[in-house]
């Protein structure tokens, strides 16, 4: 312990400044015995000095020696122990990157920010421009981002934000703005400096000295080296700050060598002609590569602003007002300032503002926005409307619900944000390469040069110089960075338009591999409400009176089958009695009296203790039972009357959807907790040949294991919360929008429509996404691989051919214009 007034010894300050603290949340305690097993996991951890856990927050509060235990130790140590880590809120930021220029970039800031202590993963898009940055909040916040990223060298813009999209579209039109000026400049003084290198050729310059032109020709290509090519300079003198290389650092030695070769040249021509060597200049080189690779930048800047069309599309759906009922009266007001409870009135031809449910009114709206279904839904007092969607014949109130941020337009917008600044497996051998690959470039033209200059023809110092040059320029990591995130970009927008929201790179790629495809049946494959399917009339009664009676019975009862029956007699319009003397019998059904006749509605059992003869009716129940249906017999005074079959009726499109999928190869299973009779009944109905019937909800999750552990890729759709666990658990988890919360939470693909083809569409834009990000990569790969050999010279003792610097340029701003535009084919996608 330091005495008061005694200054903190160095060996001290060290060890303080080491010790940081961190508050982990933990889900799966349930009494004091779990606190103590994870206190023990993690103080047996070395370098945790000291671990507390609070049952009631299920928080741990550790302090530790950032040197000998980091956070994902911690983390493993609680999941030994059989505990979850929770995702704190606020752990997960996205923040705009600006400056960045190929995929060596993307791992410069990487590393610089997932070498900070607090962070756990960083994930960078070149395509968006982003940075995706999972830490803990204890340990280190936003400034340390801010820091670490202009340290780097690159431009920190913000933190995701409403305000942030103005100011990333504002930078993004800055940059276009001024590359478009430079491309002009240097292209006008490119073409002027391409006619004064061939001076032979043109009359006008014939008569000019050609030391005089040499010394034109120098001063018209400086600006344009130094002025329209200085961001490649400040790159490249940034990277080697941080003792790295990037794409820059290949342009500015490539053109620098050709400038200095031809200053030279220009200047001291002594220094060439004392070895007999004929002089020449190679200004049109510099200025011509120059040109070609701003001309390519402003190419791959336009191609990667229509990337990002479906955020940008999304965003422009959101109204503006809302004529919110202020004290009687009809005020507008900006829809930020609607706030949950105000009561909001929409016209025919008005977009609905925020998201709310019905008070008064109907209307048909308009939702092709959310669910990409083109015929309007009717809505009517209780029904629930999404801001953004348009109204379409009548007037109607609505109490706003979800506002800003909880809004599902504003749900939507940070998914597809989400999944388009996540990373795809597929991407990480890019990435590999990608960091060696400019080392390894600038190896290769020294390489190139020493072959040259020793083993060469004459002029053997020129040759090495413009191959040199080739292989520099003609290297390019940036189809290697824009490969993968520029087709997830266009995929998972893609998928907005359409209902389908993916939740990341990685969900995308491992949808293209399912080959099995669990449903849940409940709400899934069926509506999820039992409906009645039959009414079949006994002993001279009338279907009509049958429903009717057994309606009236049925009309204050709570039971499910009950409210079906209820239903069905409302919706023929029928006028329902009044019923007296009510009686459930349990395990049996119900009896009543409606204007004076007892009805007793209920199983076979009820009918054989009250010795209702039922003869026929037995096998037409016994039938209906094995068509999966729920039979009730019908009996009025003592007479059987009919029969009434009650079943969750399957959704209309679930045989056209499970056919479809069986057409594209899929193993197609349904999962319920019925027996299997039912089970089996309905699923002969809808075309599945096989059933894991009487699976109890917790047991869905060990059958989707099951499944996987049997080598099978699986997807599992549902939408219930019993279904979360299986969901999770799947390698694709697929759930219906028109679902729980928890299930969207735990899935990977979430469904706006409640439509099951939304599942084929999902797969097959999973499929086609990840054959074009594979033909970037491919592409981007072989054109590297076969550009920089033929730069370095492969073809010329074959052939006598050697690629030139400025064609090398070309091909280089060609290839990720190419790989970009590649990407942009996704826009063609139509289900079907």
């Amino acid at each position: 312990m330091n005495e008061p007034g005694n200054p903190i010894s160095e060996e001290n300050l060290d060890a303080i400044e080491k010790v940081s603290s961190t508050s982990i949340p933990i889900g799966g305690m349930t009494c004091a015995t779990c606190v103590r097993r994870v206190e023990k996991a993690l103080g047996d951890l070395p370098g945790v000095e000291d671990a507390n856990v609070n049952f009631a927050t299920e928080k741990a509060t550790v302090k530790f020696d950032i040197d000998q235990v980091s956070l994902q130790e911690m983390k493993d140590a609680v999941e030994s122990a059989g505990y979850q880590v929770l995702e704190p809120e606020g752990s997960r930021v996205t923040i705009s990157v600006g400056g960045m220029t190929c995929a060596a970039c993307v791992s410069r800031v990487e590393k610089a920010l997932a070498e900070l202590p607090g962070v756990e993963a960083a994930a960078v898009n070149l395509a968006t421009e982003r940075a995706t940055v999972k830490f803990d909040p204890g340990t280190i916040n936003i400034a340390d981002f801010k820091k670490a990223i202009e340290e780097a060298g690159y431009e920190y813009r913000g933190r995701e934000s409403a305000e942030l999209v103005d100011v990333e579209k504002e930078a993004r039109e800055k940059e276009f703005k001024k590359l478009k000026t430079q491309v002009s400049f240097s292209a006008v003084l490119a073409v002027i400096i391409l006619a004064g290198s061939m001076q032979g050729f043109i009359p006008l310059f014939n008569k000019i000295d050609r030391q005089i032109m040499f010394y034109v020709l120098f001063v018209l290509t400086t600006p344009v080296l130094f002025w329209a090519g200085g961001r490649f300079f400040k790159g490249a003198i940034s990277a080697a700050r941080h003792k790295t290389t990037d794409m820059n650092t290949l342009v500015a030695f490539g053109t620098m060598a050709a400038y200095l070769y031809s200053t030279t040249a220009t200047f001291a021509p002594s220094v060439f002609t004392a070895s007999g060597l004929e002089v020449h200049v190679y200004f049109d080189t510099t200025a011509i590569i120059i040109t070609l690779i701003l001309f390519g930048r402003m190419l791959e800047a336009s191609a990667k602003g229509r990337t990002s069309d479906a955020i940008k599309t999304l965003m422009g759906l959101a109204p503006k007002t809302a004529r919110v009922i202020n004290n009687g009266q009809e005020v507008d007001v900006p829809v930020d300032e609607v706030k949950p409870g105000d009561l909001i009135i929409v016209r025919p031809g008005e977009k609905i503002p925020v998201d709310g449910i019905i008070t008064e009114g109907s209307s048909s709206v308009d939702e092709a926005m959310l669910t990409g279904e083109s015929i309007p839904v009717e809505k009517h007092r209780g029904d629930e409307v999404i801001g953004a969607t348009i109204n379409k014949t009548g007037s109607f109130t609505f109490k706003a619900m979800r506002v800003g941020a909880e809004s599902a337009l504003a749900q939507i917008i940070k998914l597809v944000q989400d999944a388009q600044g996540s990373k795809a497996p597929i991407q990480r051998l890019a990435d590999k390469v990608a960091s060696i690959f400019v080392p390894v470039v600038i190896s290769l033209a020294i390489l190139t040069f020493i072959v040259w200059f020793f083993f060469g023809p004459k002029p053997a110092f020129t040759l090495a110089i413009l191959n040199f040059v080739s292989v520099l320029i003609i290297a390019c990591p940036c189809a290697l960075g824009l490969a993968t995130p520029t087709g997830i970009m266009v995929g998972t927008g893609k998928g907005a338009e359409y209902g389908v929201l993916i939740k990341g790179g990685e969900s995308l790629e491992t949808a293209h591999k399912i080959n099995t495809i669990i449903f849940d049946k409940t709400g899934t494959l069926t509506k999820g409400e039992p409906e009645v399917t039959d009414v079949l009339a006994l002993n001279g009664f009338k279907k009509e009176d049958i429903l009717v009676l057994a309606a009236a019975v049925e009309k204050n009862s709570e039971h499910p089958l009950g409210e079906a029956i209820v239903k069905a007699a409302e919706g023929e319009n029928m006028s329902l009695g009044s019923a007296e003397n009510f009686e459930a019998i349990p395990g049996q059904g119900v009896e009543a009296r409606v204007d004076g006749r007892l009805v007793l509605l209920g199983n076979a059992k009820l009918m054989v203790d009250r010795k209702i003869e039922l003869g026929e009716a037995e096998a037409q129940a016994a039938q209906l039972a094995d068509e999966g249906k729920t039979p009730m017999f019908v009996a009025v005074n003592e007479q059987a009357a009919g029969i009434l079959a009650v079943a969750d009726t399957l959704k209309e499109n679930s045989v056209q959807a499970v056919n479809e999928l069986k057409n594209i190869g899929l193993e197609v299973i349904m999962l319920t907790g019925d027996n299997h009779k039912t089970a089996e009944a309905i699923a002969r109905q809808i075309g599945i040949d096989r059933v894991l019937a009487e699976v109890m909800p917790g047991e869905k999750a060990g059958e989707v294991k099951r499944l996987r552990d049997q080598g099978k890729v699986v997807a599992m759709v549902g939408d219930g919360i019993n279904d979360a666990p299986a969901l999770a658990m799947a390698d694709v988890g697929i759930a219906l929008g028109t679902g729980t919360d928890v299930a969207m939470e735990a899935s990977d693909i979430t469904l706006i429509r409640d439509d099951l083809r939304s599942v084929i569409t999902a797969i097959q834009l999973s499929r086609r996404t990840m054959r074009t990000i594979k033909q970037n990569l491919f592409w981007a790969f072989i054109y590297n691989t076969i550009g920089i050999p033929i730069a370095a010279g492969l073809l010329y003792p074959f052939f006598g051919l050697l690629l030139k610097p400025v064609v090398a340029s070309a091909a280089m701003a060609m290839s990720s214009v190419s790989v970009v535009s590649n990407s942009l084919r996704l826009k063609n996608f139509k289900p079907g």
